[in-house]
C-alpha cells in the first residue's frame, strides 16, 4: 500500500507531500526536537538508514507526510496503518506529528491532519488515532477545536526495553 503522491500548495509558499527518498535527515531532526520537546531527548535511536529502510522499502509498513518551506523540511506527520477489531476496518494510527515553532500558526499542523483524515475517507478507514502527553495543553486545545476527543477510559501502555525482553524470554 502507497500513501498519496499528490503534492499541495500551502500558505507561504509551503507544500505539503509524502515523504521521499532524500527527506531522511531533515525527518529525523523533527523527530528529535519533538522529543526534546517531549522531554525525552536522548530517546531517539533512529538514524536516517532506519528511516529509509522504514518508509521506503517496497512494501512500507510506515509513512510520513510533510510540510516544505524553502528546501526545508519544517513539519511531519508520521503514521501507519492500524486495525479495528470492532469495526473490521483499518485505520491511521499518527505516531508523531510535529511542526516547527517558528511556522506554527499559519495552519501547517491542521492541513497534516486534515491529508491523514482525507487518507481515512478515501480509504473507507473508520479512524485516525494519536496520543498527547497530558501535560501538553497547547496540542490538546487544538486537538480538541478540530473536533478530536481524549479516550479518558483508556490507559495507554508499552512494553520495551529490558522488560520486553524479560517477558520474550518467558
Amino acid at each position: 500500500m502507497t500513501a498519496p503522491t499528490q503534492d499541495r500548495p500551502l500558505t507561504g509558499g509551503a507544500i505539503l507531500r509524502p515523504a521521499r527518498p532524500g527527506d531522511e535527515e531533515g525527518i529525523l531532526v523533527l523527530i528529535q526536537e519533538l522529543a526534546d520537546y517531549e522531554r525525552e531527548p536522548d530517546a531517539v535511536k533512529n538514524t536516517p538508514a532506519m528511516l529509509r529502510e522504514t518508509l521506503f522499502e517496497d512494501d512500507p509498513k510506515v509513512f510520513a507526510h510533510v510540510i516544505e518551506l524553502d528546501g526545508e523540511i519544517v513539519g511531519t506527520a508520521i503514521w501507519f496503518i492500524n486495525y479495528s477489531t470492532w469495526t473490521g476496518r483499518a485505520g491511521i494510527y499518527l505516531e508523531d506529528f510535529y511542526v516547527r515553532p517558528a511556522h506554527r500558526g499559519r495552519g501547517y499542523g491542521k492541513a497534516l491532519l486534515r491529508q491523514l483524515a482525507s487518507i481515512c475517507v478515501e480509504r473507507g478507514y473508520t479512524r485516525l488515532n494519536w496520543a498527547v502527553l497530558n501535560w501538553n495543553q497547547p496540542s490538546i486545545d487544538i486537538y480538541n477545536a478540530i473536533g478530536g476527543h481524549g479516550q479518558t477510559d483508556w490507559t495507554t501502555y508499552v512494553l520495551d526495553g529490558e522488560r520486553l525482553a524479560v517477558l520474550a524470554r518467558g
